[in-house]
């Protein structure tokens, strides 16, 4: 893609008591690889996870709020970006449990949230001005794993199929990935199927090859990335192949967090916890097949979350237990580069590049 100019924003979700900064807009500098802060937003209890709306100049944000009972709860945040200012245009109960993640319908109709803690995700409804509306619909999964951390279901991200007819759900508890379609008529999420993953395996985060044919799913718990074949007639996922996320030898605790996909969708990402690295892989665009590239540190602890920044040049890592986000350029081997580059944000957890 062209980019319009060097300058890039990036919008930072983290963990952030509600009295305290907690999602920050970044300016980006693609031609010296440096991040300028123009704007932060406080008022919200550990906004961790965010959605930007591009074409609407709409960020989304979920944020930890309480029922009457004084139980968490999930609520969604509505901005409006303007220049460099984020204004809060409304605020809902999203999710009847705390929420890890939040996802948009092309179409900006709908927001959906995963509630990891309480095993179910739901359908919430945008306003045509993009503020935040009622929840449509709850969705609660069932059943564990055989891992400690398998007790219960754990959904942790929602995913649309390139496209968009078809929603897979990794369930980190459940070693399931679920699939559901979207029927708008009747605003509610319908069960399609389901993709059972290896045993103890976790499935948390998701990314689709730009081709559309393959799906890459990482887990958590067993530190491993499957490819897929997606059959997008039938909204099917076919494993092709399963590979670790850790060098050989590496016997410490580990889970890994997120997965991206370069934009020519030749490298793909993992981020590993514990290793505190990104394992990089070729992809085979025939086959789906991955060959391991190599591995390079974060520079920090803890990459909960990281993202390649458009145009390709770029990586940046959110570090939450260093409080960094680091920088790194893109190298022909699609090895990321450490530029030495590296700002402080306390307990960084999302974080989304992106062309406005």
């Amino acid at each position: 893609m062209t980019l319009h100019n060097d300058k890039l924003t990036v919008f930072i979700g983290s963990y952030a008591e509600a009295d305290n900064s907690g999602v920050y807009r970044y300016e980006f500098d693609t031609a010296e690889g440096t991040l300028t802060l123009k704007e932060q937003a406080s008022g919200l209890k550990n906004p961790t996870f965010l959605n930007v709306d591009a074409a609407k100049n709409r960020l989304y944000a979920i944020a930890e709020g309480a029922d009457a009972e004084g139980a968490k709860v999930g609520d969604a945040v509505a901005f409006s970006i303007e220049g460099s200012n984020l204004a809060q245009l409304n605020r809902k109960l999203a999710i009847t449990a705390p929420s890890c993640h939040i996802q948009r319908d092309a179409d900006s109709e709908f927001v959906l949230l995963c509630s990891y803690h309480g095993g179910r995700i739901s359908l919430v409804s945008l306003s045509d001005n993009g503020e935040i509306g009622e929840i449509l619909d709850i969705q609660q999964h069932e059943g564990s794993g055989p891992h400690p951390n398998q007790k219960t279901p754990h959904p942790h991200s929602t995913n649309f199929s390139p496209d968009g007819k078809y929603i897979f759900v990794p369930d980190l508890g459940i070693d399931r990935i679920v699939a559901y379609t979207l029927d708008k008529e009747n605003r509610k999420l319908v069960r399609h199927g389901e993709t059972a993953v290896q045993p103890g395996a976790g499935p948390r985060h998701m990314t689709f090859h730009p081709n559309g044919q393959f799906a890459f799913v990482i887990n958590e718990l067993d530190s491993t990335i499957i490819s897929f074949r997606y059959d997008a007639e039938k909204g099917a996922l076919e494993a092709v192949q399963t590979v670790p996320t850790l060098p050989e030898g590496f016997a410490e605790a580990n889970g890994t967090a997120e997965i991206a996909i370069s934009e020519d969708g030749r490298f793909l990402y993992g981020s590993n916890r514990g290793h505190d690295s990104l394992a990089v892989f070729a992809v085979d665009a025939e086959s789906g097949q991955l060959t391991l590239v190599g591995h390079v540190s974060t520079e920090g602890k803890h990459p909960r979350h990281f993202a390649l920044v458009p145009g390709g040049q770029f990586a940046i890592t959110a570090n939450k237990d260093t409080n960094n986000v680091a920088v790194f350029r893109i190298s022909e081997s699609g090895m990321p580069v450490y530029t030495g580059y590296s700002i402080e944000i306390s307990q960084p957890v999302c974080v989304i590049p992106v062309q406005l």
